[in-house]
């Protein structure tokens, strides 16, 4: 396990033991949020390291395999025993000559010719992790889970997963092959995964891992309508109903009654959001986006904050009165 002075948690079954807080590097591809300096993004997975983060999350499609890249190029200059395990992702596939052409792919042939991609991209020999981004229409379920089974098998990759299926696409890939992880989204806005799917993965002892925990930075006490009126058109955030009119007004009340509980923990409203996500059962970790090493300062934090009763209660009334949301409000 790479060295790490956080607390850590079982991935699953996997082996794998994880710190709560992973480094999302989906920012810093450079193509959904806007523009991006690499130096700031190397600096930014260097210094979570140092911080105790052991576990980097990316995908093929960020950036079309310049995340990939990133993560190799700060992995360079991290010494061997606090190398962090790297995840990464397969399932959308572009067009080379036109790279806002992407589609879903679940074809075997089309998994092995992009893990071959992330392998050299990424300059590992195997890789810790290995997702179906999306499910894919153009073949079956069965099939392209096999597949993952059998890069498994064949020591590409270590362990296999699933990103953004339902409970019943776990259950019938978990006949085929253990389902050993799953990525879904979930955060204090966004909560229907906890459900079903996250009950179905306690139960499974399927590791899981969730994006978007601060809602893409709603949740970080530092947005404003102002800043959400400021977002370039290129990042996706510009179109998204969360980040616009009485939705938005209703997330940043609810960001607004959190502000007493940071205070309470010496903490920032960006952790206790990520303490909320970490209390519920069956989940794992929450993947943390950052695009510069003062961006993880304010959520490490989160690794260790516990909080009370009297906190849950607090949130759950603020989710109730300002209507932000859906899904179950408590764990």
């Amino acid at each position: 396990m790479p060295k790490t002075h956080l607390p850590t948690r079982p991935l699953g079954k996997t082996g794998l033991e994880i710190t709560p807080v992973g480094f999302g590097a989906w920012a810093i591809g450079g193509d959904s949020w806007g523009p991006q300096d690499d130096n700031d993004s190397v600096a930014a997975i260097r210094h979570a390291v140092a911080s105790g983060v052991n576990w980097i999350d990316t995908a093929a499609i960020y950036g079309r395999g310049h995340s990939e890249e990133i993560v190799a190029e700060a992995l360079k200059g991290i010494g061997k025993d606090e190398r962090p395990y790297v995840f990464t992702k397969c399932g959308l596939v572009w067009d080379p000559n036109n790279k806002n052409d992407v589609r879903r792919s679940g074809d075997p042939a089309s998994i092995r010719r992009e893990v071959e991609a992330s392998l050299k991209r990424l300059d590992v020999e195997v890789i810790d992790l290995y997702q179906m981004h999306w499910p894919a229409s153009d073949f079956p379920l069965e099939t392209y889970w096999q597949a993952l089974l059998d890069l498994k098998k064949e020591g590409k990759v270590l362990h296999v997963g699933l990103s953004n299926h339902d409970a019943g696409a776990l259950a019938t890939c978990e006949k085929l092959g253990h389902v050993e992880t799953l990525q879904p989204p979930f955060s204090m806005i966004r909560r229907d995964v906890a459900a079903e799917i996250l009950p179905w993965c306690n139960a499974h002892e399927t590791g899981t891992i969730v994006y978007s925990p601060m809602q893409a930075g709603l949740l970080t006490g530092t947005f404003s309508a102002e800043r959400a009126a400021r977002l370039p058109d290129s990042d996706w955030r510009k179109k998204d109903s969360q980040f616009t009119g009485e939705t938005l007004e209703k997330n940043l009340a609810l960001v607004e009654a959190l502000r007493p509980i940071a205070e309470k923990h010496e903490a920032n409203i960006g952790e206790v959001a990520l303490a909320w996500a970490l209390a519920w059962p069956g989940l794992t970790a929450t993947i943390v986006g950052a695009r510069s090493p003062a961006q993880i300062d304010g959520w490490i934090g989160a690794a260790t904050l516990a909080l009370d009763a009297d906190d849950f209660a607090t949130i759950e009334k603020a989710i109730t009165a300002t209507g932000a949301g859906s899904g179950p409000l408590q764990a």
